[in-house]
């Protein structure tokens, strides 16, 4: 496979991966990984809150792969056009990701433990605490979309020069 082709490839699964994923997702991964409010009047002892919050743990170990496919793809282009400038970039990606990883899965959790505010005192008040996490999140996330988009833009873009494809009109002439 040439790399030109490969480099396609690649972008045909990261701009979808990166738009439905990291801006649609958070949002339909959240309502499916938290207790729901109907669930919650039923939860009366510490085991089925336990029980209720480990439910979701499945779902945010598969919001975390799918995640990650943006950045897989930036690892793979680094690996057909390796560049030092561009690796240092992607090591920050994946250390912001995993960051980003962790706040998120334990405000999910951290939700499903308190029940959306109206949990019973089962657990530390710290839970309650994990209702900040998104702002810290939101904190990693805006330098980690910013540096994915434009790691993706220069990836994507061909580096090809543009003056070689040109055709020099004395040669038609003739």
């Amino acid at each position: 496979m040439s790399t030109l082709a490969a480099r396609a490839l690649l972008a045909v699964v990261f701009w979808p991966s990166l738009f439905f994923f990291w801006f649609l997702g958070p949002f339909v991964f959240f309502l499916l990984s938290t207790t729901s409010s109907e669930v919650c009047p039923r939860l009366e002892t510490r085991a089925e809150f336990l029980d209720a919050a480990n439910g979701t743990l499945p779902m945010l170990g598969l919001q975390n792969l799918i995640y990650a496919v943006p950045i897989v793809c930036l690892v793979f282009w680094n690996r057909l056009l390796p560049d030092p400038a561009r690796t240092n970039r992607i090591v920050t990606c994946i250390k912001l990701f995993a960051v980003a990883a962790v706040l998120g899965a334990l405000w999910e959790y951290g939700s499903s433990l308190v029940c959306d505010g109206y949990g019973q005192p089962f657990f530390s008040p710290v839970w309650q605490i994990t209702g900040y996490l998104p702002i810290a999140n939101l904190a990693v996330n805006i330098p980690l979309y910013i540096l994915v988009f434009s790691l993706g833009r220069t990836f994507s873009m061909r580096e090809d020069d543009p003056a070689a494809d040109a055709v020099d009109p004395e040669e038609n002439a003739s």
